[in-house]
């Protein structure tokens, strides 16, 4: 039976207060389980690996699979099917991923909002980004809005393109850094855009397109490539494809693993050549690589999005810092 999941109190067991998932039946959490359960659970959904997901928890990997099998144990429901090599959600993981992040989410906020009450604070900036463009001079950026704003508490989440856009629509952050999500729906944000990201190809210096400045799409066709994940960024994964399409070859992508560096990793191994933007060229390439510019050229945007709909001071304050860097070029610099 599906639930309608909200945060309930618990009752009193002599030692804390348990939090459980309100539900039209009897709570789908019962006392042994936590947010602890809904974090661990929610990790080896997102990683779709035990090892990743123990890694990125810096929990041990017997510790984090029990875990999940008490969660499965206490809600009489298998949450993820478990094959040989790879791992996939059933339904009833899928419903649960989406409730534990809500959950996780509100929770999170509320403690945030206490915090701020109780030391004073005049405001909060809940800024959402994707890495490698940004690295350039997000650190920059921050540093002086927070000399211009020094009572404004700055929170940080660095998040996929979808996930960052989702959270700016849904007032979970304040603004974002990002690429802009095709076929958002209602979930329109107003946009500026920052820069074009041009694409290019990242090889081995060994590599024959190594020694050029420039390669063509075309020259891709019979390469094994090495492409980010769609889900970590369909507008990126869209356009690479597109790009192939266009200059007459289907792309043999060898591997999409979930993050860029990883990507240029399989790069360096000799698994294949990478496509990436030029901002992770500039932020991350090894020294045993090399970044060429493909022709014709093809980019993704960066831009700086929020929900118009949200009148946030400090979100308006950070706007205009960064219209102002724009504009004079120290985005950039």
């Amino acid at each position: 039976m599906r639930q309608e999941a909200g945060i309930e109190r618990g009752t009193k067991t002599g030692r804390r207060s348990d939090v459980r998932l309100a539900g039209r039946g009897p709570g789908v959490y019962k006392a042994g389980m936590d947010l602890r359960h809904l974090r661990y659970f929610q990790a080896v959904a997102e990683e779709m690996n035990f090892s990743r997901a123990s890694k990125r928890l810096r929990i041990a990997q017997p510790a984090l699979s029990r875990a999940v099998q008490e969660i499965e144990h206490e809600l009489g429901a298998r949450l993820i099917e478990r094959g040989r090599r790879t791992l996939s959600l059933t339904s009833a993981g899928e419903v649960l991923l989406h409730e534990a992040a809500v959950i996780l989410e509100r929770m999170e906020e509320s403690m945030r909002r206490v915090r701020r009450a109780a030391r004073g604070e005049e405001g909060e900036l809940r800024l959402g980004y994707i890495g490698p463009p940004t690295q350039c001079f997000l650190g920059r950026l921050l540093a002086e809005f927070r000399r211009r704003f020094p009572n404004v508490s700055v929170h940080l989440e660095e998040r996929t393109p979808e996930r960052v856009w989702e959270m700016v629509a849904k007032g979970r952050l304040s603004v974002a850094l990002t690429r802009p999500v095709p076929g958002q729906g209602e979930r329109v944000l107003a946009t500026m855009p920052l820069r074009q990201e041009p694409l290019g190809v990242a090889v081995p210096k060994g590599h024959p397109l190594a020694v050029k400045k420039s390669a063509s799409w075309e020259s891709l066709a019979a390469e094994p490539l090495i492409v980010l994940a769609r889900r970590e960024g369909v507008g990126l994964h869209d356009e690479i494809l597109a790009a192939c399409r266009l200059a007459g070859f289907t792309p043999h992508i060898a591997h999409s693993p979930s993050l860029m560096g990883t990507v240029l990793s399989y790069v360096q191994a000799g698994f294949g050549a990478g496509i990436v933007t030029d901002s992770v060229a500039a932020a991350s390439m090894p020294a045993g690589l090399r970044f060429v510019a493909l022709t014709p050229e093809r980019s993704v945007p960066l831009v700086l999005a929020w929900n118009p709909a949200e009148d946030l001071p400090a979100a308006n304050a950070f706007r205009t810092l960064v219209t102002e860097w724009q504009a004079g070029g120290k985005l950039w610099g």
